[in-house]
């Protein structure tokens, strides 16, 4: 989970050109298990942004460095937000989507972002989820 944050904040770090904080980690499930002495691979994808937000996805490849197998063992969705120098939030660049993969993925992370929203309201006016 450290190394999936790292990626998903080095990406953030690198579009928004400036330090970040993690400030949600979406449901992180483990499809496969990752085995002592595996190669892992993370992948960091920008997936929306927001004005001072970015969420980003990431996916965790093990590979079997005997056999050669490559297995995918997890995706998850991590939201940063860009700080000035001062420690505040600042605006971040827009994203570009311009692949239909991107374009999905960036229509996605607007509906989670909605959804985070919608759920940290309910929690700010006292109600569990």
């Amino acid at each position: 989970m450290k190394l999936v944050d790292q990626a998903g904040g080095l990406a953030a770090m690198r579009h928004a050109q400036s330090r970040v904080v993690t400030v949600a980690i979406d449901q992180m499930s483990f499809y496969e298990p990752i085995r002592v002495g595996d190669f892992v691979t993370l992948n960091a994808t920008l997936t929306y942004v927001g004005r001072t937000s970015m969420e980003v996805r990431v996916e965790v490849i093990a590979e079997d460095p005997i056999l050669g197998t490559k297995t995918h063992t997890n995706t998850a969705y991590l939201v940063y937000v860009a700080l000035d120098d001062d420690g505040h939030p600042k605006p971040v660049p827009r994203l570009l989507a311009e692949s239909e993969l991107e374009k999905r993925r960036m229509e996605g992370g607007k509906s989670r972002q909605k959804v985070r929203l919608e759920r940290r309201s309910l929690e700010d006016r006292g109600f569990d989820q």
